[in-house]
């Protein structure tokens, strides 16, 4: 059975840095494409950044050269290293790959 599991999230203050990971337990196909979405408290589904297997990245505007998103292929682990965070960058991170979804994790940044 496969599963995703991410870590990383917690509370920051602005401007901080955060990275998550998401590790994959089971058999995944390494040459998927891995995205990161989140959902902030009240609103819809967030798409944030995509990679393909063979490293080619793209991102939503609002994340945009704050966000890097990476992988390791050999560990099945994924990353989203975030900077300069915003407190609208709040919300519920979750990774996706294969048709698969992790449960999330949350990421507040207050001050």
């Amino acid at each position: 059975q496969v599963q995703l599991v991410e870590s990383g999230g917690g509370l920051v203050q602005p401007g901080e840095s955060l990275r998550l990971s998401c590790a994959t337990s089971g058999s995944i196909v390494s040459n998927d494409a891995m995205d990161w979405y989140r959902q902030a408290p009240g609103k819809q589904r967030e798409w944030v950044a995509v990679i393909t297997s063979d490293g080619f990245t793209s991102y939503a505007e609002s994340v945009k050269g704050r966000f890097t998103i990476s992988r390791d292929n050999a560990k099945n682990t994924w990353y989203l290293q975030m900077n300069s965070l915003k407190p609208e960058d709040t919300a519920v991170y979750v990774c996706t790959t294969g048709g698969f979804w992790s449960k999330g994790t949350r990421v507040t940044v207050s001050s």
